[in-house]
């Protein structure tokens, strides 16, 4: 696993006694980064400075890394900002696009839309956070190692975040295996077993994973990201030129409202907020993408403008399939099953293949790397193309394609699944390590009592991140109980198949 080389120099960057290097310093050294600055324009008074941004051990660090992987094979530090903004379209520029009509059916368009662009700009907050911390420590390879730096170099923290963080990914592509499946039931009107079409999408996915480098990885999520803009523009197209969405007038008249509709209820609303959520949330995939990056100073260019892009394209596709499609048993998630014309449906719903494969792809790609680095880290087997190197790599994706097949066919449904990965995994790589890392940067700039010492700013960053960690505990507590209990309604009440089931889940 990755490591510090020193403990010592380790705990001078994060003990409570100590003084750190902080981009503040870099910042005022180099005004092109100033702007940058988190916080606005905090300051960090102490004789211990380091020297500017572009001299630094940071920038030496990378160049060092790069330097040992000239000779190699196979290269990972190959991102620029612009490939790895693409790996993030890819990431957020996805099918759960379509869960935020449902969403805004449950709690109310305002709600909605408030909520949309709150959860973004916490997780724009909590992105810059993630890579000032890289920043510090470019040794870091994924969340894995940031989990250990957080806790005091504690192994049992490294451990218990290296287990979230497999079964967060392995869930996510478990549900790609649930939305392929689904994909494939809708196109062929069930005429194979779901189980099968599952399956198939496993295999399918695990052949894409096999590139071992992002920089590769990059190409194919342009195309990804290009054809779900491409199919959420014609989904809210097509539902709006429809005379009535899919089952009218069975439930008679759509219903549009600006609030919850009376009669909602904690379970409901909270599946709906862990939704919108859930799509945003993605910072346990950024170490692992600034770990690979050329420059990761240029980090911030790439999340700012896919937290822009993710504003616009999620409110507009969320409150216009919403407006047109209404509340009620009318709506479906993901919401391709509104659209009344077969046609129209099923065309817009091909249009999302390359991200029902791809996003699934990625999440592989980083839980792989996380364990080949682990098991090869100091042989040729790494950086160079070995047949031990390629058979290693192949078994281990498998491994994660069989495990992911497994959980799509124990809760083979979309929303839920999406709320309970919500729930469990978010609530930390989401909240609480970015509120626990903020505390433990600014206690070794400033001290334990940092808040005090830098006034104003000090006690809003402090509360803030407080917050956040609260947020994050209430994700984990009530909001695993909603994703649990919605389960639970979903098997009682019959509206899913059940485990390992051949009954069809097209929309």
């Amino acid at each position: 696993m990755a490591r510090p080389q020193d403990h010592a120099a380790m705990d001078a960057h994060l003990g409570d006694g100590d003084r750190s290097p902080d981009l503040s310093d870099k910042l005022d050294q180099d005004p092109k980064l100033k702007d940058y600055d988190i916080e606005g324009q905090g300051r960090r008074r102490s004789s211990h400075h380091i020297t500017a941004l572009d001299s630094s051990s940071t920038t030496e660090s990378v160049g060092r890394q790069i330097e040992l992987e000239s000779e190699n094979t196979i290269k990972y530090r190959t991102c620029s900002w612009q490939k790895t903004a693409a790996l993030l379209f890819s990431e957020y520029i996805c099918l759960a696009i379509m869960s935020f009509p449902w969403s805004y059916s449950i709690l109310g368009l305002v709600p909605g839309l408030i909520l949309t662009v709150v959860i973004a700009g916490i997780v724009l907050y909590t992105s810059l956070i993630v890579w000032r911390f890289c920043l510090r420590h470019p040794e870091i390879r994924d969340v894995c190692d940031i989990g250990q730096y957080l806790f005091w170099d504690s192994k049992i923290a490294w451990w218990g975040t290296a287990v979230m963080f497999m079964l967060n990914n392995t869930f996510i592509m478990g549900l790609h295996c649930v939305v392929g499946a689904t994909y494939l039931n809708t196109m062929s009107d069930g005429a194979v077993c779901t189980v099968v079409f599952s399956l198939i999408v496993a295999i399918v996915s695990w052949f894409f994973s096999l590139p071992r480098t992002f920089g590769t990885l990059a190409h194919i999520a342009t195309i990804s990201a290009f054809f779900t803009f491409i199919s959420v523009i014609l989904a809210t197209i097509f539902v709006g030129i429809e005379d009535h969405p899919a089952k009218y007038p069975k439930y008679g008249e759509p219903v549009v409202s600006a609030i919850p509709l009376k009669g909602t209820t904690f379970v409901s609303g909270m599946n709906a907020f862990l939704n919108i959520s859930y799509t945003f949330i993605g910072q346990i995939t950024l170490p692992s993408f600034i770990a690979e990056m050329k420059e990761p100073r240029d980090f911030w260019k790439s999340v700012t403008a896919v937290t822009v892009a993710e504003i616009i394209v999620f409110s507009l596709v969320g409150s216009i399939i919403y407006a047109y499609t209404g509340s009620g048993n009318y709506m479906t998630s993901p919401a391709f099953g509104s659209i009344s014309n077969e046609v129209y449906k099923k065309v817009s719903f091909s249009f999302m293949i390359p991200t029902i494969i791809f996003l699934g792809v990625l999440y592989a790609s980083v839980s792989a790397r996380f364990v080949f680095f682990r098991l090869f880290e100091g042989t040729r087997h790494k950086g160079s193309n070995t047949v031990v190197g390629w058979a290693a790599w192949a078994g281990i994706l498998a491994c994660l394609w069989i495990m992911a097949w497994i959980i799509a066919e124990v809760i083979p449904f979309f929303s839920d699944l999406l709320s309970i990965m919500s729930s469990l995994f978010d609530s930390f790589f989401g909240f609480i390590f970015w509120g626990v890392a903020y505390i433990r940067m600014r206690s070794a700039d400033h001290g334990p009592r940092f808040f005090m010492e830098r006034g104003i700013r000090g006690w809003c960053g402090f509360i803030f991140n407080v917050l956040l960690i609260f947020i994050g505990l209430f994700f984990l507590g009530p909001g695993t109980y909603a994703s649990v209990m919605s389960v639970v309604a979903s098997y009682r009440e019959g509206t899913v198949g059940g485990v390992f089931t051949c009954a069809s889940n097209a929309v």
